[in-house]
């Protein structure tokens, strides 16, 4: 149609000519697509194809182009539908045009397929661009993917039994899967109506995901209502998965204004799919359930969208003539600014001055019946959201109230009537004599005989030193009632902030400073070492230079300590998560073992008679097994980690481990904690072993896995076991029991 020589911009414009005379006369279609099909080719310029595209999905979606010359170029455009799918990185405009060739040409390619079960080839390159479709239809972009849905329908609508009308007339029938014979090569009918139900439940698949993809929504939402029309094989399904999907799921998350047009995009399109259903088909079974499903979504949409109409009332009329469309069209600047009313003729008061609306019921009102702290939980949001421009009027208002107000108090003053000029003669006749009665030689001797002006000045008060008194003392509760709430407070902090695990820092290597940074694992170790380190030294009693009667002066007759309160806390706050806090349970935990040495070493270079200090590790550290282990299950490594991380084991921990062999779905947890211990820990690992042999001896459920162990380490045990065994076994038969009757014997005459 166009010379090779042909720039782009006239070669578009020829086929432009192209189009305009197909659409004016659909008989040239057949020539003009078999024309430009060389020149829209995958080679071609990315104009070019995209306008070839285009055509192509504009002629075989014409209903003026007949549907038998549709199925023969359908037959010929196939290769450049495959090559221009099939081109790397496509623009996203021609493939969407493409797949929406496609989608039209599947049914007619379908049928000649049907009456032509040798043309392979045809089949092949059909089957090859359906693939490449459903490969894009979940990672194409959005426009993409739904052509990509329509493209699905037709093929769901296609590869599913219709309805026959006219048997006599198969031309006049839907092309569908009742038209293919059950011995077709090609296309199986087994085969396609497998594909057609996978296709359909990856389609309806839309609703059961979380996904805030409207358009995708919308777009499934408008094709399903041909297949329930059309098909009614699938209808009944079709619908109990649209009955099961809530358009208002996203409700629950703050409401912004997308999201709300997303909600009511899909609400709305749910909603006439379904009365488009109800309509059709008024008797059908679903048909109570659709009208119910209507109603509640109906009814949860008004609740949801006039929350906010509830709490504001409705708009009052413009006083400029223009409704609020025709302002937001024609660009009028009114404002939606309450006037500031004039002040009420007569004396006025500050109620008065400052009162700015005009409603009865408001001004009446007294506000000091609410409690303050109401009042201030009102003041705040309100001024938080509070128009500038509206608080800056209203501070205009009540300063142009104030200056009018005070000229006309001036005027008032002014216009106040003079006394009569005759009033008091005596009074206007009297004239003070000004004239001084000394001469100025008397003046300047009165003057020098003056004292000096310093002397007249007040004298500079000294101000000795300002000390504060002390504050009053503080009552054991009250201590420890702050002590609470500062321990409460940094303890609000941890589930603030962010869990460190999720966070990537740098590794600071040895050098590295303890809670140098503003992060979850700072404030553990400060948490940590408040429970261990300011109280060290004072559990123990009175020391020198502290009395126990009275301690910093503070009045207090005992130390109080609230490391005991902190360790509490700090234990319910790891058991309560205890699977995902145990780090921190075995950070505190190293820190109180570390304080237990110091003040052991504190106390072996001080005198002989210092009091014994208290030891914490041993206690809390057996409290921690005491709250974890009854919630352990057979599968857990928690123990593991715990006790390979904190720094003593003992027999009492030990006794612990045991004690899960009591439940016979622990006894593999107990042997592997043990046998870890054993493989890692060397100085504890005598200690293990006991434990081991304990369990061996004592527990039947772990007699079998303990001997593998000890297999290893006291095989020597195993083999006094065996020789014990044997030797009764040998004593048994030298000298076997009596027979029963005789074992009986005395026992009859003693009858």
């Amino acid at each position: 149609m166009a010379a090779p020589g042909t720039s782009v911009t006239d070669q578009l414009a020829q086929l432009d000519a192209a189009r305009n005379l197909v659409l004016g006369d659909a008989a040239f279609y057949p020539q003009i697509v078999q024309g430009i099909l060389p020149i829209i080719g995958a080679k071609a310029r990315l104009e070019l194809r995209r306008w070839g595209a285009e055509f192509l999905a504009e002629t075989f979606a014409s209903p003026a182009l007949p549907t038998q010359q549709k199925e023969q170029l359908s037959v010929l455009v196939l290769q450049t539908l495959q090559e221009l799918l099939e081109i790397p990185r496509e623009d996203a405009g021609v493939v969407k045009s493409v797949v929406q060739a496609a989608a039209s040409t599947y049914p007619l390619v379908f049928k000649h397929i049907i009456n032509n079960p040798d043309d392979t080839p045809t089949w092949e390159k059909m089957a090859a661009i359906k693939s490449n479709i459903l490969r894009r239809w979940d990672t194409a972009a959005a426009g993409v993917r739904v052509c990509c849905i329509k493209f699905v329908q037709r093929v769901i609508q296609t590869e599913t039994p219709g309805v026959i009308a006219d048997p006599r007339r198969p031309d006049q029938n839907e092309t569908s899967l009742s038209l293919v014979p059950r011995d077709h090569r090609l296309i199986p009918p087994r085969n396609l109506e497998a594909e057609a139900s996978g296709l359909l439940d990856r389609l309806l698949n839309v609703f059961l995901e979380n996904t805030s993809d409207a358009v995708l929504v919308n777009a499934t939402l408008n094709c399903l209502g041909i297949l329930i029309r059309t098909r009614p094989s699938i209808a009944n399904k079709t619908l109990t998965a649209i009955l099961n999907f809530n358009p208002l799921k996203q409700a629950n998350s703050p409401m912004t204004p997308k999201l709300k047009v997303i909600i009511k995009s899909m609400e709305r399109t749910t909603k006439a799919l379904l009365m488009n259903v109800n309509k059709r088909n008024p008797n059908g079974p679903l048909a109570g359930r659709i009208q119910q499903y209507i109603e509640r979504i109906s009814q949860s949409t008004m609740e949801i969208f006039q929350e906010s109409s509830r709490k504001r009332g409705a708009p009052s009329e413009p006083t400029d003539g223009l409704d609020s469309i025709k302002r937001a069209r024609l660009g009028a600047g009114t404002s939606d600014r309450s006037p500031i009313p004039p002040l009420p003729p007569g004396p006025t008061s500050i109620a008065q001055l400052y009162t700015l609306t005009g409603d009865e019921g408001l001004t009446s009102f007294d506000v000091q019946q609410l409690p303050i702290d109401l009042v201030v939980k009102i003041t705040l949001p309100v001024l938080y959201q509070l128009d500038p421009g509206v608080l800056g009027d209203a501070i205009d208002g009540i300063r142009s109230r104030y200056i009018s107000l005070a000229r006309t108090q001036q005027t008032t003053t002014n216009a106040l009537p003079l006394p009569p000029a005759n009033a008091d003669d005596d009074e206007d006749d009297y004239e003070p004599d000004f004239e001084p009665t000394e001469d100025t030689e008397q003046i300047l001797n009165k003057i020098d005989n003056a004292p000096p002006e310093d002397s007249l000045q007040p004298q500079e008060v000294a101000l000795g030193p300002f000390t504060l008194p002390q504050p009053s003392p503080l009552s054991k509760e009250e201590t420890e009632q702050i002590g609470k709430g500062t321990l409460n407070r940094v303890f609000s902090m941890m589930n603030v902030l962010e869990d460190p695990s999720l966070v990537k820092k740098q590794k600071s290597g040895l050098n590295r400073l303890a809670a140098s940074n503003y992060d979850k694992d700072a404030w553990i170790t400060v948490i940590t070492r408040l429970a261990t380190r300011p109280s060290a030294g004072l559990e123990g009693g009175s020391h020198e230079g502290v009395k126990s009667e009275d301690i910093n002066g503070l009045g207090v007759t005992k130390p109080i300590s609230l490391s005991d309160s902190i360790r509490e806390t700090l234990y319910l706050y790891v058991i309560e998560d205890f699977r995902a806090r145990i780090p921190i349970a075995i950070a505190w935990l190293n820190e109180e073992w570390y304080n237990d040495k110091v003040q052991l070493q504190q106390q072996s270079l001080n005198d002989e008679d210092y009091e014994p200090i208290t030891q914490h590790y041993e206690h809390w550290v057996l409290k921690v097994l005491d709250g974890i282990v009854p919630y352990l299950d057979a599968k857990d490594k928690v123990l593991i980690r715990f006790l390979s991380e904190i720094p003593g084991v003992n027999q009492d921990v030990l006794e612990r481990v045991k004690g899960l062999a009591r439940d016979p779905e622990r006894v593999a947890l107990a042997v592997n904690v043990l046998h870890y211990l054993i493989l890692l820990r060397p100085p504890v690992r005598e200690l293990c072993i006991d434990a081991l042999e304990d369990l061996w001896r004592n527990y039947d459920d772990a007699r079998g896995p303990a001997k593998k162990l000890l297999t290893k380490w006291r095989p020597h045990i195993l083999e006094q076991q065996a020789a014990n065994t044997n030797g009764v076994h040998a004593e048994h038969k030298e000298h076997p029991p009596p027979p029963v009757s005789m074992q009986h014997a005395p026992l009859a005459a003693g009858q």
